[in-house]
């Protein structure tokens, strides 16, 4: 009994080594057959003008997973335009027109209304950054593909790169009230659609690399893109010199990574991970670079263009918030997932920006003390 309990022990000890072995070859062998085979090759396109500092968010996001795979995924971008419409992406990537793209989710505000959550309105007094947080650790990302599934779009999405506040938009003279809206032909897009029109807009929904000529000829009044920078090299400042800042209609977006979900599931498991952690890398990376960018460009925009700039009156800004409230309420209404994400966004921002308006200190009074009329930090 004895050696026949040896001799299985034995057996056992050999087929686990043998298994072992076979694992530890098809390890080994998993990176040398995407060499044999040739790097894996995607074709991208963004929604912005190659000119576009977002089309350069595209780029650096490309760069970063064609560098953390040591080239053996290759993520060709496209400017807008360049295979299909700004504004047909969503349908491109679906069908395998495209590998994948860069763009937000508000464009595809047609599609599926509450696709608009992730860019347009107040976000519920969170940041771009903190609505990141609702989507990766509040149940967004689960909502985000029922949205999809619901439209039959064949894609795995990654929303990334929280935007800063955007300006109310470029006008001709500056708005001193909500009436001055009105009779305006407005350019936005998303909820803000639904927003300026309550406000009493004419608007129309212009991809980015189509507005300013728009504004030059005349085909609209006023528009908002969204930051300094992209304002600036797209023109915004050669046919208007009054910009609003500050509002309530795109106060928290982010941008997004799309795949088509048959290429992106046919990845390696350890390529998609690297995927993944490349988009929060490019995330911050991101945010980071457009505080320095955004920040010259203001500036200049200021001293070189002579543009002025104003602060959106706190009348049109709250009147934003109560318009927003009756759009959402009516969205809701009419699309239960709408309300599911809506609900789910509330549940989260409630807790959220309670801590965040608790604990952060508001930092405009180190402002002041620094760089105010009386400002002690040339004397530092």
């Amino acid at each position: 009994m004895k050696r026949r309990t040896q001799m299985v022990g034995k057996t056992s000890r050999r087929k686990f080594l043998g298994g072992a072995a076979i694992a530890g070859a098809a390890m080994i062998a998993a990176p040398g057959v995407v060499k044999a085979q040739g790097p894996v090759s995607m074709r991208w396109q963004s929604t912005w003008p190659s000119k576009d500092i977002f089309h350069e968010y595209a780029l650096d996001f490309a760069k970063k997973v064609n560098d953390m795979t040591g080239g053996d995924l290759r993520i060709e971008v496209l400017p807008a335009g360049a295979v299909v419409p700004a504004f047909g992406l969503l349908d491109a990537v679906s069908e395998g027109t495209l590998d994948g793209g860069h763009g937000v989710l508000v464009y595809h505000y047609g599609k599926q209304t509450a696709l608009a959550l992730w860019g347009s309105g107040p976000g519920f007094a969170m940041d771009a950054n903190m609505l990141l947080a609702w989507h990766k650790y509040g149940g967004g990302k689960e909502l985000l593909a029922k949205l999809y599934e619901s439209i039959g779009a064949n894609v795995v999405s990654f929303p990334y790169g929280p935007m800063p506040t955007q300006p109310l938009g470029w006008f001709k003279k500056p708005v001193a009230k909500v009436e001055d809206i009105n009779g305006l032909k407005f350019r936005t897009v998303g909820i803000s659609i639904d927003v300026f029109t309550a406000l009493g807009a004419a608007v129309n929904a212009l991809p980015g690399g189509e507005i300013v000529a728009a504004l030059d000829r005349g085909l609209i009044d006023a528009a908002e893109f969204n930051n300094a920078s992209s304002d600036r090299m797209l023109g915004f400042p050669d046919v208007a010199k009054i910009c609003m800042l500050q509002g309530y209609h795109q106060n928290a977006e982010t941008f997004e990574i799309l795949f088509n979900k048959a290429k992106f599931d046919g990845l390696p498991e350890q390529m998609r991970a690297i995927i993944t952690n490349a988009v929060e890398a490019a995330s911050q990376d991101m945010a980071w670079k457009a505080i320095d960018r955004y920040s010259r460009d203001y500036i200049a925009m200021q001293t070189t263009d002579q543009v002025k700039f104003y602060k959106t009156p706190d009348a049109i800004l709250k009147r934003q918030l109560e318009v927003y409230d009756e759009v959402v309420k009516k969205k809701a209404g009419e699309n239960p997932l709408f309300k599911e994400v809506l609900q789910s966004q509330i549940a989260f921002a409630e807790r959220a920006t309670r801590w965040e308006q608790d604990t952060v200190v508001n930092r405009r009074m180190a402002f002041d003390h620094y760089f105010g009329k009386d400002g002690v930090a040339k004397e530092l």
